[in-house]
């Protein structure tokens, strides 16, 4: 109460009143540049959420299916055991489907046809994880982008300008910090995604080598 009087009287400008922002209100004050790290950040919670999908999918081992496989094929009954495998979505049944089609063929060619289906699996679990990848690395760039923006829009106005306080250039400090905490933010978001993401696909390969192994147990066994 005191200091607002002797400012009052000295003639000095009182306290600034305080300004609450909401997050959306500060990330708008980061400008244009904002736009291409949102947009990074939707396309990596996309790409995360599809990738999820396809893994799960992928990675999926029946135990049942390998039985029932199995004892078909102790059966004779070979067309029913490919039927079976033909219906299952699986990549596992996949590879299954890769060994059965090559019965009567030398055990290591059998064993060729599963790998090279293997391999078409982590082609298809890996498909657009690269752009993921990318994401984590453009994001902060964009950030620094933006910071170049910042800094540029707070040296113009001091150029033009003799007396400058904090809020004339304010402007470009927004720009400045929030970008680069933006791009920092979604680069961070999206490398913990493509490492989670990868790490699902490994254990994934884990169960599908696992599953083929199994399968050329059951073939390599003597009648």
């Amino acid at each position: 109460m005191l200091l607002s009087v002797l400012l009052q009287a000295t003639g000095a400008p009182g306290p600034k009143e305080e300004v609450n922002l909401s997050i959306l209100d500060l990330l708008m004050k980061g400008g244009f540049v904002m736009y291409p790290i949102f947009l990074l950040l939707f396309l990596a919670l996309y790409l995360f959420f599809e990738r999820y999908a396809v893994i799960s999918r992928a990675g999926k081992v029946e135990r049942s299916l390998l039985v029932s496989v199995t004892q078909h094929l102790q059966a004779g009954n070979v067309n029913a055991a490919q039927a079976m495998l033909a219906a299952s979505p699986t990549m596992v049944a996949r590879i299954y489907e890769k060994g059965v089609n090559r019965l009567g063929s030398p055990i290591s060619e059998i064993q060729s046809g599963m790998e090279s289906q293997a391999k078409v699996a982590v082609a298809t679990m890996e498909k657009n994880l690269s752009i993921l990848s990318a994401v984590a690395a453009l994001a902060p760039m964009f950030g620094f982008l933006g910071t170049i923006f910042g800094m540029i829009v707070v040296f113009s106005k001091l150029s033009i300008a003799d007396n400058l306080d904090i809020g004339d250039i304010s402007d470009g400090i927004y720009v400045k910090m929030v970008t680069s905490a933006a791009g920092l933010i979604v680069g961070i978001i999206a490398h913990i995604l493509y490492i989670w993401l990868s790490a699902r696909i490994d254990r994934a390969l884990l169960r599908l080598e696992v599953a083929a192994n199994e399968f050329l147990d059951f073939l390599y066994k003597p009648s």
